[in-house]
C-alpha cells in the first residue's frame, strides 16, 4: 500500500502547526493513542522542518508529511527531514515536478478546471481543494468530478467536526483535513500536560464505517458508494487523547 493509499484508509488528516520542536512527538503519540496514524505539520513556523525530522526519527508508526509547502527549496528541507508526503495550498509545477522525480507523494491545491487537467498531465489523481469553504465545498467538488471521473479531493478550510462525516461519505473525497483537531493553543506548554481534546459527539459516535453513511445535502441523491475506511468514531476513541 502507497502512501496515497495510506491516507485514504486513514480518511482524516490533521493539519498541524507547532510553533515548538519539542511539541511534535508529544502531538503525534496524542493522535496515535487517539487512533490516527497520519498528520500534516506545516511550514507555517520555523520549526516545521525539525518537528517532521523529530516525529519521523521517533515516532516512525506514524506517516508524517509537510504542508503549506510553497516552493522546491522548502519540499527539499521537508524530504531531507523524513516527510512521507507533501502538500502544498496551490499548483506550483515546479515543486510537483521535483516531487514526482524524487517519488515523494505529492498533493498540490486545485480548484479550478484548468488546475485539475495540469495536474493530471502530470499523472496525479489526488488534489488539495482549498479553502473549501470558499470555493463551493462538496458542491463544487461533485461538479468538478463529473468531467474528471477517477479525481480524488482532499478538502480542508471548513472542514470540521460537524461536517467531517459528509465531507468523507462522499466517494469523490480521498480524505479530510483540518487543523481544529490540533489547535496551537491546547498544545502542551513545557513542563505541564495539556488534554488534546475531541469533539466525538459532531464526529460520530455509532460505530458505524463510512460506507454506511449517506451524503444527503439539498440537491444531490445519496452517495451509494462511498468506499469503506476507518470508522469515524475509531479515529476518535476516547472522549480525548492526553499526553501521559
Amino acid at each position: 500500500m502507497d502512501i496515497m493509499q495510506k491516507l485514504e484508509q486513514a480518511g482524516i488528516i490533521p493539519v498541524v502547526v507547532l510553533d515548538r520542536t519539542e511539541d511534535a512527538v508529544p502531538t503525534a503519540k496524542a493522535l496515535l493513542k487517539g487512533g490516527i496514524g497520519v498528520m500534516e505539520i506545516t511550514f507555517r513556523t520555523a520549526a516545521a522542518r525539525d518537528a517532521i525530522r523529530e516525529v519521523a526519527k521517533n515516532v516512525p508508526e506514524m506517516i508524517v508529511g509537510a504542508g503549506t509547502v510553497l516552493n522546491v527549496a522548502q519540499c527539499e528541507a521537508a524530504s531531507q527531514a523524513g516527510a512521507q508526503f507533501i502538500v502544498s495550498p496551490g499548483l506550483d509545477i515546479p515543486l510537483t515536478e521535483s516531487c514526482i522525480r524524487e517519488g515523494l507523494a505529492v498533493i498540490p491545491g486545485c480548484v479550478t478546471p484548468s488546475e485539475i487537467m495540469a495536474i493530471l498531465a502530470l499523472g496525479l489523481k489526488t488534489v488539495k481543494f482549498f479553502p473549501a469553504s470558499v470555493y463551493g465545498g462538496l458542491d463544487a467538488m461533485k461538479a468538478l468530478s463529473g468531467p474528471f471521473p477517477g479525481l480524488k479531493f482532499i478538502p480542508t478550510g471548513g472542514v470540521n467536526a460537524g461536517n467531517l462525516r459528509e465531507y468523507i461519505a462522499a466517494p469523490f473525497i480521498s480524505a479530510a483535513g483540518g487543523s481544529w483537531m490540533c489547535k496551537k493553543r491546547i498544545l502542551p506548554p513545557e513542563n505541564s500536560i495539556r488534554s488534546l481534546r475531541f469533539q466525538k459527539r459532531q464526529s460520530g459516535s455509532s460505530g458505524r464505517s463510512v460506507n454506511e453513511i449517506s451524503y444527503s445535502r439539498r440537491n444531490h441523491a445519496p452517495f451509494k458508494n462511498a468506499r469503506p475506511r476507518t470508522p469515524v468514531s475509531d479515529a476518535f476513541s476516547g472522549s480525548h487523547f492526553r499526553w501521559r
